[in-house]
């Protein structure tokens, strides 16, 4: 049964440069037809996922703080009606930091948005034209302070470990965030993702990347700087006051079952995987032909979910309990992981073992990746 939600929204103000799909302008949307196809892959999700109250609905994609407020207050209308919502329910919608969107904040909280999770990125102006970015410092500064006064719980991000960014520059860039006063920060090491304008600047000689070692200490500095404040990692790249973690995320990475609708949408339904068509005209035939924008439905063996359970828990300061993960999909705990070298990796001083619990340590998360080859169970990663 799934207590979360994630409604996907493909459409910008303008083509965006990082992905493929969401080049739709916001004055070309009929909202009227998106709503009807959006309650109609609702309305399939809940028959075979209902049963139990929401506690999360996190509204994603292009730029979803651009949907109409009536529009996202029907759809949390019809998610209420059809699972109900738990006490507290938390209802995150992203956002970029832009005057356009942020004059929107008002009426989404009015809707019913909670809380918010803004794409501030930077906190220089240079590095935000790097990154590709439509907004400045001061216009970025404006929304979150707007946030701040009509949602009771605001997260933004930044991105570091920018080409030649040293960690003096660092620490007073994250120091002065940190004086913002949000209970939630998601900061992440900037990654060259193959297929990006960003690969091929570094293959043309356009910029380098920040080597491994700086990269290190800038993650030290992170962790360090983060916890001095009260907002300890939670995750390798999310800090949070304990109590303010995003509770919709906690569902991905302990890996709960979630619905996901709208194009391009993943999902988990017990041992099904879903994905939604990418394309917005290729979901949208597809809900008018059959109710619902499903491409595609994978079944999942015990071993590939207890495999991605792993990788996704193992993100977490919390870590995982083994015997859990065993237990859930009907596996012995013995043959999780790869015992000889998880003993090599606790030696090094990479993860820990308490009881059936396992965590990968401060020392362990710059290099996660490289940890979490090591430890999953050979037949786990052949699954």
């Amino acid at each position: 049964m799934a207590r979360a939600l994630y409604i996907h929204w493909p459409f910008c103000l303008k083509k965006c440069p990082y992905c493929d799909f969401n080049s739709h302008v916001r004055d070309g949307v009929d909202h009227a037809a998106w709503q009807r196809a959006l309650v109609a892959d609702m309305r399939h999700e809940v028959a075979l996922a209902g049963g139990e109250p929401l506690t999360s609905i996190f509204f994603g994609g292009g730029t979803p703080s651009l949907m109409p407020p009536a529009l996202v207050a029907h759809l949390l209308a019809e998610a209420e009606r059809l699972w109900g919502f738990s006490d507290e329910i938390e209802i995150t919608l992203e956002a970029n930091p832009s005057s356009v969107e942020a004059a929107a904040f008002d009426d989404l909280a009015a809707a019913g948005i909670n809380r918010v999770s803004l794409g501030l990125q930077a906190l220089d102006d240079a590095a935000l034209r790097f990154l590709g970015r439509l907004h400045d410092v001061r216009e970025g500064l404006s929304a979150l302070e707007i946030a701040q006064q009509h949602f009771a719980r605001v997260s933004f991000d930044l991105i570091y470990a920018r080409p030649g960014q040293t960690a003096a520059e660092w620490r007073a860039e994250l120091t002065r965030a940190l004086g913002f006063g949000t209970d939630h920060l998601s900061l992440y090491q900037l990654t060259i993702e193959p297929n990006t304008r960003f690969a091929t600047d570094v293959r043309l000689g356009r910029f380098a990347p920040l080597d491994d070692d700086p990269a290190a200490e800038l993650f030290e500095v992170t962790r360090a700087v983060t916890s001095e404040v009260g907002l300890p990692a939670y995750e390798v790249s999310n800090h949070a006051r304990p109590g303010q973690e995003s509770r919709h995320n906690l569902t991905y990475w302990r890996y709960r079952d979630y619905c996901g609708i709208g194009p391009g949408a993943h999902g988990r339904r017990g041992s099904v995987g879903t994905l939604r068509h990418k394309k917005p005209e290729n979901w949208l035939a597809a809900v008018d032909e059959q109710g619902h924008g499903i491409r595609e439905e994978t079944v999942l063996s015990p071993l590939t979910r207890a495999s991605e359970a792993l990788l996704m828990g193992l993100r977490l300061s919390e870590g995982v309990s083994l015997p859990d993960i065993a237990g859930r999909f009907g596996l012995d705990a013995n043959r999780l992981i790869d015992h000889h070298r998880c003993e090599m990796l606790e030696r090094l001083g990479f993860v820990r073992r308490t009881g059936g619990r396992l965590v990968v340590t401060d020392k362990g998360m710059p290099v996660l990746d490289a940890v979490l080859g090591e430890l999953v169970h050979p037949e786990l990663v052949a699954a």
